[in-house]
């Protein structure tokens, strides 16, 4: 979404990020904390969980083997790791503020958000730019360790691919 009425840095940035890449349009809770430290290394152990996970509910949704098939044990053991991880997403959300649903574009390369007027922002020698009303914020990523650059990636085309067969079925 390259807007004309876009002010020319705007523009570039959007360019930039986005031009000739796979980019994802979504709405996903996200902030900008300034400041804040660089987790590259659970980053891509994340976002390689992530695609396990995906792999094998792919497998799951071709049909090999569902749910009520695995065997009995299986099935308990999938129950009580459900039910852990909501108890565990309880506990997180009690001990932090949840993030804003937040309206995005994002690529390997960075990404656009909107941020509040009055969110604090890098200095300008790291790649942001500000688009009018101080609304949208252009953020390019750092040199990224190439096995988080391939997992997200990888997990942008998952993304990509999920909103492809969304559009397909509406």
């Amino acid at each position: 979404m390259n807007n004309p009425a876009w002010p020319a840095t705007a523009q570039a940035a959007e360019h930039g990020l986005f031009g000739d890449v796979l980019t994802c349009d979504a709405v996903l809770p996200a902030s900008y904390l300034a400041d804040a430290t660089a987790r590259t290394a659970q980053a891509e152990a994340l976002l390689q969980g992530l695609a396990q996970v995906e792999d094998l509910r792919g497998s799951e949704d071709s049909g090999e083997e569902k749910r009520g098939e695995l065997p009995l044990l299986a099935q308990r053991l999938d129950a009580k790791l459900d039910l852990v991880l909501v108890l565990l997403g309880r506990l997180v959300r009690q001990a932090n503020p949840p993030l804003p649903p937040t309206p995005l574009r994002w690529s390997v390369r960075g990404l656009r958000l909107q941020l509040a007027a009055d969110a604090a922002l890098p200095e300008p020698d790291s790649a942001a730019a500000r688009g009018p009303q101080a609304s949208w914020v252009w953020l390019r990523f750092p040199a990224l360790p190439p096995g988080l650059e391939e997992a997200m990636g990888r997990h942008l085309f998952r993304m990509h691919r999920r909103q492809v067969a969304d559009a397909r079925r509406r």
